[in-house]
């Protein structure tokens, strides 16, 4: 049996990149994992397949973040699968504006302001608001933060930043809040991984200066891997950790050291 055996957990985002990471680690641990996707139904189905072939349960279920109604659409979609959550595990996020670039605050507009902390922060808060009914005592959730949060970020990246920002006081605060429940609050704080969302400068011929400056900035030499960050998910999941709570975990690989 795995340390997660009889346990239900929802991964949002759980379809690619880190979230899928996380997502196949649970259920290699014996989860029964809830894959969410906002609209790449194929990358879900894969990951649900490749839990599936390793031996694990899991379902796919679709909720466009950002959109009105999203948490509401989320639970309405696992409610139809699942009876009752342990493992919450806020994943989903976006680093881009609407039209899909990164913009300074020059440059931002309203909309695109709007856009970032409706996906990245409003809707944590109400999924776990709305969540709460369904969460058991002694339950877990976890917020994927960011290294960016622990000072100041590229000019590009400020309101992203920001949205992460307000997630760690919602982790530590929540944590108060819920551990009379017996019910643990972390945030786990990525730097650069080498995902999809990062191919575009961390893959490729091209991609060689950027990967030798992340080397050179972690004492551990190398580039993140997407199972690096899945496997502090899992640790925080488990039983193991049942001691730690409301912490902002510095998943960086000693960035900012």
């Amino acid at each position: 049996m795995g340390a997660l055996s009889g346990k239900t957990a929802l991964v949002t985002g759980g379809s690619r990149g880190i979230g899928r990471a996380i997502s196949e680690r649970l259920g290699r641990d014996g989860a029964r994992v809830g894959v969410h996707y906002g609209r790449d139904e194929t990358a879900a189905k894969e990951t649900v397949s490749a839990i599936e072939a390793a031996g694990g349960e899991a379902f796919a279920l679709r909720a466009e973040l950002g959109a009105s109604g999203d948490a509401e659409a989320l639970w309405a979609a696992f409610d139809e699968q699942a009876e009752g959550l342990d493992i919450l595990v806020n994943n989903a996020g976006i680093n881009t504006a609407v039209d899909g670039t990164l913009k300074g605050i020059g440059e931002l507009t309203a909309a695109d302001f709007d856009h970032l902390f409706a996906v990245n922060t409003k809707a944590p808060f109400f999924i776990v608001q709305q969540g709460l009914s369904r969460l058991r005592d002694g339950g877990r959730i976890i917020n994927t933060s960011t290294g960016l949060t622990r000072g100041a970020a590229k000019p590009e990246l400020i309101a992203y930043a920001m949205t992460k920002g307000a997630l760690d006081v919602f982790t530590s605060t929540l944590a108060k809040d819920l551990g009379r429940r017996g019910i643990t609050v972390n945030a786990v704080a990525p730097g650069a991984v080498d995902t999809d969302m990062n191919a575009g400068w961390l893959r490729g011929e091209t991609a060689a200066a950027a990967r030798e400056r992340l080397r050179a900035i972690s004492p551990l030499g190398r580039v993140a891997d997407a199972s690096d960050i899945g496997d502090i998910v899992a640790f925080l999941a488990s039983d193991d950790s049942r001691w730690v709570t409301g912490q902002w975990i510095d998943a960086t690989g000693g960035a900012l050291l």
